[in-house]
């Protein structure tokens, strides 16, 4: 019994430590890459999900450029913090702080015109908006170029 119920609380706290993200492009087809994963199409028609692991530190670096073609748009990802899951872990295993404080936004829409990135929690919310920083652009440019994505 023990072992069933150990089981199931490590099922559980496997389970939570990802997230899903429906993301897709306002006007133009856009190669998004995140990270060093795969690139992902993103079309206005129709939208992309993607399961991401949850990070406490960590951040998700994005390129995206049209597939027509232009300068890419670098910057970071918009995480949202997890306060749910701060109680959990100071309740039940403190250690998963270092890794399952922030997760990706359910919903998000690239505007390459705008250089901006929409996300929001809910279908139902208004989007807020994310504009990369100078800084920011470096940073991921910094991490596609070390890893030959550049």
């Amino acid at each position: 019994m023990t072992n069933k119920l150990i089981a199931v609380a490590a099922a559980a706290l496997i389970s939570g430590c990802s997230s899903v993200a429906s993301m897709k492009s306002v006007d133009q087809a856009v190669q998004v890459e995140i990270n060093a994963d795969s690139a992902l199409t993103l079309t206005k028609d129709s939208a992309v999900e993607k399961e991401y692991n949850t990070t406490s530190f960590g951040q998700y670096k994005f390129k995206a450029k049209p597939e027509a073609g232009g300068e890419p748009m670098y910057g970071l990802i918009p995480l949202k913090f997890n306060g749910g899951y701060l109680a959990a872990d100071i309740l039940f295993f403190a250690p998963a702080m270092f890794f399952n404080l922030r997760e990706f936004y359910p919903f998000y829409e690239f505007d390459f015109a705008q250089g901006e990135v929409k996300y929001k929690k809910n279908e139902q919310d208004n989007w807020m908006i994310y504009r990369p920083s100078p800084e920011e652009v470096e940073h991921a440019k910094t991490y596609f170029k070390k890893i030959g994505k550049s």
